[in-house]
C-alpha cells in the first residue's frame, strides 16, 4: 500500500517522517496540518497524497513505523542476558539516544498517541498501545536480578526511582537532540553522566 514512499531514497524518508512525527507530536491527530508537514520535509503537498492517501494513512502508517523501528533498534537488542537491571537499563538507553539523535521527536509521537482522543484512529491505537506497553515493559524487566538489592529496600519502588531518573535524563537530552546534529551529540558525555547516576543507585540500592 506504501510501496511509493517506501522505495524513496532513505534522506527523503527520513525527512517526511521527522516534518510528520514532529507535527503530529505537538498538535495531536486532529490539530495537525499537512501544510506544515509538506512545508518541514521541503516537498509538495501533492507528493505526500502520492505517498499517503490521506492524513488518516500519514499518522497510522507512521504509528505502526515508529512501533516497528523500537521493536527492532530498541527492545530487540536488549541483551536478556544482563541481569542487572542497572546494566540492562544503560545498555536499554544508549540505545535509545542513537535513536534521538535521529528522530527527536519519535518518543513524543508515540506519548501523544498514546493520549490520542480522535474516534479516527483511537480504535487502532488502543490496541496497538495496549501491545506495545505491555511487550516493553516486560522486555525490559524480564527476568532480572533482585538478589542484588538490600534485604531493606522495596525492590519495586527503588526499581521505579531507577526507572524515573534515568527517563528524566533521557528527556533532557532528547531537548537537546532538538537542536543539534546527530554528529554535535556528544556520547560520551552522555553516558558519562548516566554512569554517575547507576553508580549512585548501586551505593544507595545494592548490597
Amino acid at each position: 500500500m506504501f510501496e511509493k514512499f517506501l522505495n524513496l531514497d532513505k534522506e527523503k524518508q527520513e525527512r517526511i517522517l521527522n516534518a510528520a512525527m514532529k507535527e503530529f507530536a505537538q498538535k495531536g491527530f486532529n490539530n495537525a496540518s499537512t501544510n506544515e508537514i509538506v512545508k518541514d520535509a521541503n516537498i509538495g503537498k501533492g507528493m505526500l497524497f502520492h505517498y499517503f492517501t490521506s492524513k488518516k494513512d500519514l499518522f497510522l502508517f507512521l504509528y505502526d513505523y515508529t512501533l516497528d523501528v523500537l521493536m527492532k533498534e530498541l527492545y530487540g537488542k536488549i541483551d536478556l542476558s544482563e541481569r542487572d537491571i542497572l546494566k540492562r537499563l544503560r545498555q536499554f538507553l544508549s540505545s535509545k539516544y542513537v535513536l534521538v539523535g535521529k528522530h527527536p521527536d519519535m518518543f513524543d509521537f508515540i506519548k501523544t498517541a498514546n493520549l490520542e482522543e480522535s474516534e479516527e484512529v483511537k480504535k487502532y491505537l488502543d490496541d496497538k498501545n495496549n501491545e506495545h506497553q505491555e511487550y516493553s515493559y516486560r522486555k525490559v524487566l524480564e527476568n532480572i536480578d533482585t538478589s542484588k538489592f538490600r534485604d531493606n529496600i522495596d525492590i519495586n519502588r527503588a526499581i521505579n526511582v531507577i526507572l524515573w531518573t534515568l527517563e528524566g535524563i533521557s528527556e533532557k537530552e532528547k531537548e537537546k537532540a532538538r537542536t543539534l546534529s546527530l554528529a554535535e551529540l556528544k556520547y560520551n558525555e552522555i553516558l558519562i553522566e548516566m554512569d554517575s547516576y547507576v553508580e549512585l543507585f548501586k551505593n544507595t540500592f545494592y548490597k
